[in-house]
This record gives structure tokens, C-alpha cells and sequence, in this order.
């Protein structure tokens, strides 16, 4: 067992756990704030790409670079409806709904890829509606505005749009992690720069800007570094664990540091979303032999 592998997994989880922390106290909008993000990310990933030696021995492909750029334009879009979340509900509740990335995976896969749909997993599908159905409140259903309102749309966008840069980035085998990487924040920087309202960055604090930096180049930037430096050593179903440490940390500092208190319903949604997540995960491997692409694609993480 790689314990330094299993270490840095552990540690990049868990940095990723408090982004919704430091989004809520950087003083600027999704757009605002992904756009600084790529800007980040791209010069610590491209760094780390030279300093590493990656780009003398990497394999570039036509067919891989187009499908590299239009992940991009997934990733960024997913990252920008995820922050749109945290402004609008609390950082537990998008976080969860974020984490149903896997379980559209399976649906996409049965859809698109003509993979086919389990019971179990539809079970799994069905439970993690009802939980969300209940985090977002039944109330809110009945009225157009209100659901709008809730950032629901928001935190189901996030993880549609991971879903599709999951299976996406499936298909892409010849390029290095970094290359992958550093590409996408690059068309991240392009596509969000004429949207980008630079002058709400004038009356930003020190304070703000300590973590919209720390939102780049710790969590894009060095979270990534440890993720695709520890993955390579780490069985899937380790890092199927291992990622759940996330979504654990996001909801512990909601509710110490940011002091959201889930309601009972709101809890139950959250156990159910989890739980539909972990069956699919987990129990229906000793059952189905071989894996599908899908369901290898269900396993990572949804959270970079």
C-alpha cells in the first residue's frame, strides 16, 4: 500500500473540502472568480509542467487536443455554475448536490454509450432524486421563482456539466495530466475574459484577495498537483473512498466556522444522496463483472 500516495489524496481532498469556505469570503462572482482560478492554475500547472520535463515527452494528437479544448469549455462552465451555487444556498447542501456527478455519469453512459442500466443503479438513481428532492425543500417546487431562487438549478448544472467532462476526458489517453490540465484553464482564461467585470476587483481587501489566490493556487493549482500525483498509485476503489473526504470537510466547516445547521429533512436528503452514491459505487461491483466505462468513470472524483 502506497501510504504517501494514499497521504497526498487524503491532504487534496481535503483542501478541496473548504473551497466553498473561501468562496464565500473572496468578495467577488463565479465569473470573477473562475477567471482568477484559470489564471492560477495555469501558471502553477505550467510551471510544475516545465520544471517536471512533461512537455518534451508529450504525445500531442489532433483528435485529443479538440476533444481537450471542448473539456475545457465543460470544466469551466462547471466550476463557474458550482460558485453560482455557493451564492445562492448553503456550501453543504451544493456540495451534495454536486456530488450526484457519478450517478448522471451511469445515466449518460446508458444513454449515450449505449451501456447498460441496473437495477441497482437505477434504484441508486431514484434515491439520490428523492434526496434531493429534500435538500432543496418540497415548498420550493411550488413556485417557479422560489426554485429558481434556491441555486438548486445552479448546483445540478455543476454536476452535469462534471459529468460530461468526466466521460469527455475518458476518451483522452495520450496526453499527460498537466497537458490536459494546463489546456483547459488556458480556454478557461479565453472564454471567460470578455465577460469578466475587472472593476470589482478595485475595492477588493487584502483579505479578499488572499482567498481568491488561495482558491488558485490551492485549490486548482496544488490540489490538482496532489491528485493526478497520487491517483497513478491508488487503486479506483481507494480513490472512490478517499474522495469522499471532500464532501465531509465542505459540510463540517459549514456548520463550525459558517454555522449552518441542516435542517431534518435537509439531513435525511443529504444521507440518501450519499448513500445512492455509495451503492453505486460499491455494492454492485461484487455483482457485475467486467466494469463498464461508465461505471469506471462513476468512481472519480467529481470535485476538481
Amino acid at each position: 500500500m502506497n501510504i504517501s500516495a494514499i497521504i497526498k489524496l487524503t491532504v487534496s481532498m481535503a483542501l478541496f473540502g473548504s473551497i466553498g469556505f473561501f468562496t464565500v469570503h473572496t468578495g467577488v462572482p463565479a465569473i470573477e472568480l473562475v477567471f482568477i482560478r484559470c489564471i492560477c492554475a495555469t501558471l502553477f500547472l505550467g510551471g510544475m509542467w516545465l520544471i517536471t520535463g512533461g512537455h518534451k515527452t508529450e504525445k500531442w494528437d489532433k483528435k485529443e487536443i479538440l476533444r481537450t479544448l471542448l473539456c475545457g469549455v465543460f470544466i469551466v462552465l462547471n466550476w463557474v455554475f458550482l460558485f453560482k451555487a455557493f451564492e445562492e444556498m448553503s456550501i453543504s447542501i451544493a456540495i451534495s448536490i454536486y456530488n450526484l456527478a457519478p450517478i448522471f455519469v451511469l445515466i449518460f453512459g446508458a444513454l449515450f454509450l449505449k451501456e447498460k442500466m441496473t437495477i441497482q443503479a437505477l434504484l441508486a438513481t431514484l434515491t439520490c432524486f428523492i434526496g434531493s428532492m429534500f435538500i432543496i425543500g418540497l415548498n420550493n417546487f411550488m413556485s417557479l421563482s422560489e426554485f429558481m431562487k434556491s441555486g438548486f438549478i445552479w448546483a445540478l448544472l455543476s454536476a452535469l456539466f462534471y459529468a460530461f467532462t468526466m466521460l469527455t476526458s475518458k476518451t483522452i489517453t495520450k496526453l499527460s495530466s498537466y497537458a490536459l490540465t494546463y489546456i483547459q484553464t488556458t480556454v478557461g482564461i479565453i472564454i471567460l475574459l470578455p465577460f469578466v467585470n475587472f472593476s470589482l476587483f478595485g475595492d477588493l481587501t487584502t483579505t479578499n484577495w488572499l482567498y481568491i489566490l488561495g482558491t488558485g493556487f490551492i485549490h486548482t493549482g496544488f490540489v490538482y498537483y496532489l491528485f493526478f500525483d497520487s491517483i497513478r498509485s491508488l487503486s479506483t476503489i481507494l480513490v472512490s473512498v478517499l474522495v469522499f473526504v471532500d464532501p465531509v470537510v465542505a459540510i463540517l466547516l459549514d456548520m463550525l466556522l459558517l454555522d449552518f445547521m441542516p435542517s431534518f429533512m435537509q439531513t435525511a436528503g443529504i444521507v440518501l444522496i450519499f448513500g445512492g452514491i455509495f451503492y453505486t459505487i460499491y455494492v454492485p461491483k461484487k455483482k457485475r463483472m467486467p466494469r463498464s466505462k461508465s461505471e469506471a468513470s462513476a468512481t472519480e472524483s467529481p470535485h476538481l
